[in-house]
Formats: structure tokens, C-alpha cells, sequence
């Protein structure tokens, strides 16, 4: 271990020395590596939303003018011009609800990790079978509903715009938020650790015109939340009975038991192992004792 380490030191002394004789500073090669992680993120998080499209037709509108100024029409390469001389300010119009995101996530602090809960795995476990046994009920008897998991991102902007209920998960508390004619039915339930923080909550539409004419409000509200935050939306369909999740601006639609528990699971349970084998991880000790 020790001489792959001394080995790889070495090797990056001599690539410090050879950029050195060729006037490259280091500094150069951190630069471009930091601009290529940032373009390369930029990039990640715009084909996750509808702006990909709108890239492609950015990048369309510059192989046009590139083929127009080759081939000397005039007429066209004088428009195309006048156009990329306010390309950034088009670029803010049409990326407006991707800077806000960006910048959303940036400012957002990480007080509100998902499910901060003291216990095992098994509570996180147990508050998704609630979720799971709430779901497949209200599924069953064709009633509609939003539950929201909260992430990272904290939803206290959200939550303000509906009932504090403040109680634990379970699945007949949440069956009862959503009957019918429960006052607190219309909206969406916000969920962070294990317990119950808002009922009846307002949730901002998708600006994504491109999703299907028959997506309902309940779906549009989802995805909406799922493209300003990292949360989880599970959607229950009152005209279908489907079950829907939307994570970061996608929505998985009509999804059965299995593939709906398994999604959940690796979107919830995942990130909180990984950081719980970081946090439990110690170092090995040799032992010189012989067997």
C-alpha cells in the first residue's frame, strides 16, 4: 500500500515537472479540470429536465449559422447574427426555471437530511411500509393522493401553505388525511424523518409543457415539486388507481407493487446506508498475533 502511494506520488512530481518545462502551470490543469466537472454537472442536470430539448435546438440554431455564414447567404447569417448578440439574455429567458433550481440547491443547507432518525434501519423500513400499505389501500378504493419525502431539501416553504399535523407515520393516519371527505384531502401530505409535518399542503405546477394533456393536477403539482427539490412525490391517481413517483422532474407512471416498493427503497434507503457506512466505518487493524 505504502509503495503504490509513493509510486503515485512520484509519477505526479514528474507530471508537475514536465508541465513546468512546457509553461503549463499546474494552476492551468486544476482550471480546466474544475471547468470540466462544472460543465459536465450542468450538463447531467439539464437532461434530467426539458431543457435538454431546448440545448439541442440551441445547438441546431448554431449549425445553421454556421453552414449559412460557409455557404455566404447573406440575409440569413445577418438574423442569425443579430440573435447570438442577445444570446445571453435568451438563454436566462429559456433557462429561467433551471437557474432558479440551480441556485435553489445551492442556497439550500443540509439541516434537513432524509430521515434523520436516531433508531436502525428497520424505523426507516417500517415508515415506508405505512406509505406502501396507505397506498395500496387508497389505490384500491380509487382515492386520490400526494405524499411527499423530503431529502435534503428542506419543504418548510411548502409546508407553511398547509395544516401542521405533526404526528407519526402510519398508514391509518394517513388513510384518514385523505378520505374523501377528510377536510385535509385536497393537497399534499409532506413527510420528513418519520413523522407527519403538513397535511393539505400548496405545491407549484411543472412549467414542462410537454407532458401529456392527460396528466391531472395531482401529477403536475408533483412533478413541479420534484423539479424545485430533491424530494420524492409518490402520486395516487383517483382516475386510474395507478401509483406514480416523480424524482427530479421525471415521472415513473403506473408502476406495479414490486417495481413502486423497489424504487422507494433504493431512492430512501440507499443514500442513508452509504452514509451510515461512512459514518461506522473504522479502520482495519493488523494483527500480529499468528493463528
Amino acid at each position: 500500500m505504502i509503495e503504490t502511494i509513493w509510486d503515485l506520488a512520484l509519477q505526479l512530481w514528474g507530471l508537475i515537472l514536465t508541465l513546468r518545462q512546457t509553461n503549463i502551470r499546474v494552476w492551468d490543469v486544476i482550471d480546466i479540470l474544475l471547468m470540466a466537472i462544472i460543465i459536465y454537472r450542468i450538463l447531467s442536470f439539464m437532461q434530467k429536465t426539458s431543457a435538454s430539448s431546448v440545448i439541442k435546438g440551441l445547438l441546431l440554431l448554431l449549425c445553421v449559422a454556421w453552414i449559412s455564414s460557409v455557404l455566404e447567404m447573406n440575409i440569413l447569417s445577418f438574423l442569425l447574427r443579430q440573435v447570438m448578440q442577445m444570446g445571453v439574455l435568451v438563454v436566462i429567458v429559456l433557462f429561467q426555471p433551471e437557474i432558479r433550481k440551480i441556485f435553489e440547491r445551492m442556497g439550500t443547507t443540509k439541516l434537513n437530511n432524509i430521515f434523520r432518525i436516531r433508531g436502525k434501519q428497520e424505523s426507516i423500513e417500517s415508515v415506508l411500509r405505512h406509505i406502501f400499505a396507505a397506498c395500496y389501500e387508497m389505490s384500491k378504493n380509487d382515492v386520490g393522493a400526494i405524499i411527499v419525502i423530503e431529502r435534503k431539501v428542506g419543504l418548510n416553504d411548502f409546508a407553511v401553505t398547509g395544516v401542521d399535523v405533526d404526528a407519526i407515520v402510519s398508514t391509518e393516519i394517513i388513510l384518514n388525511i385523505f378520505f374523501q371527505n377528510s377536510p385535509l384531502h385536497d393537497g399534499a401530505l409532506i413527510i420528513r424523518e418519520n413523522r407527519v409535518l403538513a397535511a393539505a399542503c400548496m405545491l407549484p405546477l411543472s412549467n414542462n409543457y410537454s407532458l401529456g394533456k392527460d396528466l391531472g393536477m395531482r401529477h403536475r403539482a408533483g412533478i413541479g415539486l420534484s423539479e424545485r427539490s430533491d424530494a420524492v412525490v409518490i402520486i395516487v391517481s383517483e382516475q386510474t388507481s395507478s401509483i406514480s413517483v416523480a424524482i427530479d422532474g421525471m415521472l415513473k407512471r403506473n408502476l406495479d407493487n414490486e417495481t413502486f416498493e423497489k424504487l422507494i427503497l433504493s431512492e430512501v434507503i440507499t443514500s442513508y446506508n452509504d452514509r451510515s457506512r461512512r459514518k461506522n466505518r473504522k479502520p482495519k487493524v493488523k494483527s500480529d498475533v499468528k493463528t
